[in-house]
């Protein structure tokens, strides 16, 4: 075995089963969990600075390991090093590494852009965690009737705000302040009772309002079950599917017989 193919099996997940690749894995998500720290913190403390550089220093390692087998992942020979930038993992590896500039350059700062990109690590978890991936091929092969369910959901958000936008005034009789002032605050009002959150900012004042709402929140419960009932039962289909290819024997494993003994007997 070549030493970029070592590698290959270390740094792919999924690919490469024994202990390396394992440790690898999870010393990743470590990392990925201790870069997205400093972003529940409203302050800045010292520890943070050491954290991304730290942290971006392992991604960067990370980043060029995998270019450097880019062919053994992509399998399409010298044109994978040139591929391998422009896939979406590799697009989030580097935006993921952007916010490291501003440590080298005041010129980078731009701190809620800077926040932002540190955002997109957390995506990274989907590459070294077995469950998001599990959770990702679901909703591929579920995404046809997924897509479905959510054109049928802006449709309803749609006509529901078209019609408590009309049908209920723009000024409030009773306090006399905005209500359904332009048709996004209904569409932002149908899609909270839609989703039967109903933050209570914006309410009808009227009975038909009312009514119409009470009729929303009724219709989004089954809506919104809708695609929770799909990715449930796909999600333990797959999970039946893998346990059961887990378990099969290999093509060269022997099969007992009913007396005990392997079928393939010398003859």
């Amino acid at each position: 075995m070549s030493f970029r193919k070592r590698i290959y099996d270390i740094v792919e997940p999924r690919v490469g089963k024994e202990r390396s690749s394992v440790i690898y894995d999870t010393f990743m998500l470590i990392m990925i969990s201790l870069s997205i720290l400093p972003l529940c913190f409203a302050k800045t403390y010292p520890i943070f600075h050491v954290i991304e550089i730290v942290t971006v220093s392992v991604f960067v390692i990370d980043y060029i390991l995998r270019w450097c087998t880019a062919d053994y992942k992509l399998g399409k020979g010298a044109w994978s090093f040139l591929i391998y930038p422009f896939t979406p993992a590799a697009i989030i590896d580097i935006l993921s590494i952007l916010p490291a500039l501003s440590i080298l350059s005041q010129g980078f700062k731009l701190f809620r852009l800077n926040r932002l990109l540190r955002l997109l690590r957390i995506f990274k978890f989907f590459r070294y965690s077995d469950k998001f991936e599990l959770l990702w091929h679901v909703i591929k092969r579920e995404k046809n009737v997924l897509l479905t369910v959510l054109g049928f959901c802006i449709f309803y958000i749609f006509v529901t705000g078209l019609i408590m936008f009309n049908a209920e005034p723009h000024i409030s009789p009773i306090t006399g302040q905005p209500t359904f002032a332009s048709f996004f605050d209904a569409l932002y009002w149908a899609t909270v009772t839609l989703t039967t959150v109903g933050y209570g900012d914006l309410t009808p004042v009227t009975d038909i309002g009312r009514l119409i709402s009470m009729l929303s929140s009724l219709f989004g419960v089954a809506i919104i079950a809708l695609p929770s009932g799909v990715i449930t039962a796909s999600y333990l289909d797959e999970l039946r599917s893998r346990r059961s290819h887990k378990n099969k024997p290999s093509p060269g494993q022997d099969k007992p017989s009913e007396d005990g003994n392997s079928e393939n007997k010398p003859s």
